[in-house]
């Protein structure tokens, strides 16, 4: 089952990002401080759709992918014609969305949550609404992330090698985490793993220096 899933995450991506690579937009962040492949960055507030999975690190990816997937390419209630960074298609069961980067994955009392970030011209407005119940739409405030990036392949182990040594770096910079590590993928999985850029990002308090 595990290995069906992954083999559908894969498919899937495949699919839409191939399709939007040209055009696949990533969250905005001012880069306050840079330390090889740690940062701290200051992200502007945003828009994501997400939704929340039971099972374990690895598979949860896979498993949300197909819900989220499907909301953005018009499992939703259009509200009006919206912009986007890539050219939009009308499907009569609502709007397709332009996917960004990159997909986070974060832990949440046991379970895993697991969000696409809405293109930058989204509000909470104009977000279209998702028809399925398990996917949700909020507004991610203005936030301070302390921030790893590494490349390789998408394991728990290498997650939680540059989790700790994240932890770390912010030890090092005085910087307190204030909320749960993020786990961000930015590629296809067809993508050579020596060439994939991941990242960790942690949630931190406004350092004094940027206040």
């Amino acid at each position: 089952m595990k290995i069906m899933m992954r083999v559908f995450w894969a498919t899937t991506a495949f699919a839409l990002l191939t399709g939007n690579a040209m055009a696949v937009e990533e969250a905005e962040y001012e880069l306050l401080r840079e330390d090889g492949d740690f940062s701290l960055r200051l992200y502007a507030a945003h828009i994501v759709a997400e939704t929340t999975v039971d099972t374990d690190f690895e598979d949860a990816g896979g498993k949300a992918f197909s819900r989220l997937f499907d909301y953005i390419s018009g499992e939703n209630q259009p509200q009006q014609e919206v912009a986007m960074t890539s050219p939009v298609t009308q499907q009569s069961a609502g709007q397709k969305i332009a996917m960004t980067a990159p997909v986070g994955q974060q832990a949440q009392d046991g379970a895993w949550q697991v969000r696409f970030t809405m293109p930058a011209s989204f509000t909470l407005e104009t977000t279209p609404e998702p028809t399925d119940p398990a996917v949700t739409i909020r507004r991610v405030p203005a936030r301070h992330i302390a921030a790893v990036r590494y490349s390789g392949f998408w394991s728990k182990e290498k997650y939680r090698r540059n989790l700790d040594a994240l932890r770390r770096w912010m030890a090092d910079n005085g910087l307190k985490a204030v909320g749960e590590p993020i786990w961000a993928r930015y590629d296809p999985p067809f993508k050579p793993w020596f060439l994939r850029r991941n990242e960790v990002l942690v949630p931190v308090a406004a350092p004094q220096d940027s206040q």
